[in-house]
């Protein structure tokens, strides 16, 4: 992959530290929950939630035995916290902490399906209220205001691609760098890094593919351009759990061997989240519109959303990385933080796999050959499988056969 070498000075270093700091600062000092609260309505229940300051929830549906999961990232539970009784549809509530820097709440609801859960968030004087509507099979729900809406159906909440009543699969998208008319770096015998990141990024997907509860997808599967753009825009379409950008790096120095793994840097999030504020009327996170949404809140929601998200990049590039080790020569041995364009997605996961430098003689030679090829792609597919090994996402196929022992799947030890 060609790219300038970098040429910071001494005091902007500082800067843009201080700047990280800045941003992240916010961030990690995370929302407490207050209060919670289970009022029946029309035959269903409303939790109403209150917390210090603005958190995206994350709810689902889970069967056997049913149940309503309530995910508040970046959450702890406050000191005064009361959980209420069941009522209406929800036998019982309990809640507890995440291992992921979070909190859970389980709502318990043996005798009904409920419809899909209504979430709705609001700001307050004294800081921030979720309120999760759940329908009773049959009953129209009505919004917060009023107004009268369709009838829910009875069903579990899913995402888009899941494949069945069980759960579904975990989404990977593969980007091969570059294609067309972008070639890519090329090394000294010719070879472009765009013919050798498709070689690679086939096998990963096809190992992938032969993971039970795991399903990949290509960005690209021919000799084409793609706007860099659109390619993390794909996974945000797929509802990905993953996504995975490879290329072959290039530098002056034919001496420089090894790979790299990279993931967004401070910097790129920031430009990101600037640019997803200013196009609010086309920008949603996940089920969340930020159409409409205070300026301040939406900037919190965004922050928050990013943060979690780098930091489970972070995690997942770190086992790739260390899987990368045992193939051959490793440039950075930590992982590494830039504002690449296709590593800004703010809700997807995301990461850069510098498989190793075209532009020297050897590891170019190496590229070209189909049997290390595969040893590249079998690391990747290891450090990603041995990331999910360790939080698999809720819903998933994966969560179900991959729980620590002793532990409900569906509900992470709560």
């Amino acid at each position: 992959m060609r790219r300038e070498q970098p040429n910071i000075r001494g005091a902007m270093a500082v800067l843009l530290s201080v700047a990280a700091i800045v941003w992240a600062g916010p961030i990690r000092a995370g929302a407490s929950l207050r209060t919670a609260a289970l009022e029946t309505e029309g035959g269903g229940a409303v939790l109403v939630l209150g917390l210090s300051t603005a958190v995206q929830p994350h709810v689902f549906a889970l069967e056997d035995p049913r149940r309503v999961v309530v995910d508040l990232p970046n959450t702890q539970r406050g000191a005064a916290l009361s959980l209420p009784e069941g009522a209406g549809l929800v036998a019982s509530v309990r809640g507890g902490p995440r291992a992921s820097s979070g909190y859970r709440l389980v709502l318990e609801v043996p005798n009904a399906s409920p419809g899909q859960p209504r979430v709705s968030s609001t700001a307050t004087a004294h800081g921030y209220q979720v309120r999760i509507v759940l329908s009773a099979p049959g009953s129209a729900a009505v919004p917060p205001g009023g107004g009268a809406t369709p009838a829910a159906t009875a069903r579990v909440v899913r995402p888009a691609h899941g494949p069945g009543p069980a759960g579904r699969d975990i989404i990977v998208i593969v980007d091969a760098g570059h294609g067309g008319t972008d070639p890519g770096a090329t090394g000294p015998a010719g070879t472009h890094e765009k013919d050798v990141t498709l070689a690679i990024a086939r096998l990963v997907v096809a190992h992938f593919n032969d993971q039970p509860g795991m399903h990949a997808v290509l960005t690209r599967d021919s000799d084409r351009l793609i706007d860099l753009r659109e390619r993390f825009e794909r996974a945000r379409n797929a509802h990905a759990d993953l996504f995975i950008s490879i290329h072959a790096d290039s530098v002056r120095d034919r001496s420089i061997t090894g790979a790299s793994v990279y993931t967004l840097s401070y910097h790129g999030a920031s430009s990101e989240a600037a640019r997803t504020l200013a196009d609010r009327e086309n920008e949603k996170l996940g089920p969340l519109p930020l159409a409409g949404v205070d300026p301040s809140l939406a900037s919190v929601l965004v922050g928050a959303t990013q943060s979690q998200i780098m930091g489970q990049s972070v995690e997942a590039a770190d086992q790739v990385l260390s899987a990368l080790d045992e193939v051959g020569a490793i440039r950075k041995k930590v992982v590494q933080h830039a504002g690449f364009m296709v590593l800004k997605s703010p809700e997807v996961p995301s990461m850069l796999v510098e498989t190793a430098y075209i532009s020297n003689p050897r590891e170019e030679q190496n590229l070209r050959s189909a049997a290390y090829q595969e040893r590249l792609a079998r690391a990747i597919e290891t450090g990603v499988v041995s990331y999910f090994q360790r939080h698999p996402p809720d819903g998933t196929n994966y969560a179900s056969t991959h729980a620590p022992e002793g532990k409900d799947p569906g509900d992470s030890g709560v």
